[in-house]
């Protein structure tokens, strides 16, 4: 039986044990998944314990960008974002993938958008880099990151501009309303953090789309306001589902992982 688990902290509330347990049940597999509280100061010694037991890994806050020079090699995708959402066991070494940009533009493909010419981004971590590589891979060169501390900006502004390649203009929490209006805003934020702003939809045009990566709750202030003014919201579940399908088809080596039978328990759970 291979072992999996999801490290962060705090960890109490994440969704991967729910979403991958689902997968291995529906694909027959007799392994293990569960959650981990580990700090940023006890990472580097639990990878070095991974033995050939363990399948892999899914890795969320604080540890995303802390794992990436921790491992034996990392894909294109984590070189270009900083950040490494999932390890993957193999032959005795650590392999680091970025499986959250495959959910986020699958996400967003599935609630009709295809292509963005402006995205505006709000919150400037991790995930918001994130957000940056998915604005580009729909074909947007320029953005707005909307950032409520612009010192803790700079890793985000420097990946854009190294590695994504996509221009970026850093603009205050105060300047948020003005940025509203593009094509697709991509929030970015910690859950709660954004309903400060649902009041600014009504100042915007009510076109476009909103992302929304908080999945629970699934309903928020800020997407009920965006849709009450006519713009479309999309919230984090299916971004999170097909993340976790990704790693799925990484750790298991099944290319077709049971999105819906995922889809279902997350559904289940968040409900």
């Amino acid at each position: 039986m291979k072992r999996l688990a999801v490290l962060g902290s705090p960890i109490g509330q994440a969704l991967s044990p729910v979403l991958h347990r689902a997968a291995y049940q529906t694909l027959g597999l007799n392994w293990s998944y569960r959650s981990i509280d580990c700090t940023p100061d006890r990472l580097e010694p639990f990878l070095a314990s991974l033995d050939d037991t363990w399948a892999g890994l899914s890795l969320t806050m604080p540890l995303k960008r802390l794992a990436v020079p921790l491992l034996d090699r990392v894909s294109d995708t984590v070189t270009r974002i900083g950040a490494a959402n999932t390890v993957v066991v193999k032959g005795g070494r650590l392999v680091g993938e970025n499986t959250d940009l495959h959910g986020m533009v699958q996400a967003l493909h599935e609630a009709g958008v295809t292509s963005a010419a402006h995205v505006t981004v709000l919150g400037a971590g991790a995930t918001a880099c994130t957000a940056l590589a998915a604005a580009r891979e729909l074909g947007c060169d320029h953005a707005t990151v909307i950032a409520r501390d612009a010192r803790r900006a700079r890793p985000t502004i420097e990946a854009a501009g190294e590695r994504i390649r996509i221009r970026v203009r850093v603009e205050p929490w105060e300047a948020a309303a003005a940025h509203l209006s593009a094509d697709l805003v991509i929030s970015a934020l910690p859950p709660g953090v954004a309903d400060a702003l649902a009041p600014l939809w009504t100042r915007t045009r009510a076109t476009g789309t909103l992302m929304n990566v908080v999945y629970r709750p699934r309903l928020t202030v800020f997407g009920c306001a965006a849709e009450a003014a006519g713009r479309r919201s999309v919230d984090g579940l299916p971004m999170l589902v097909h993340q976790a399908a990704r790693q799925v088809t990484l750790q298991t080596g099944c290319r077709t992982p049971p999105v819906d039978a995922m889809m279902y328990a997350a559904s289940v759970a968040t409900d």
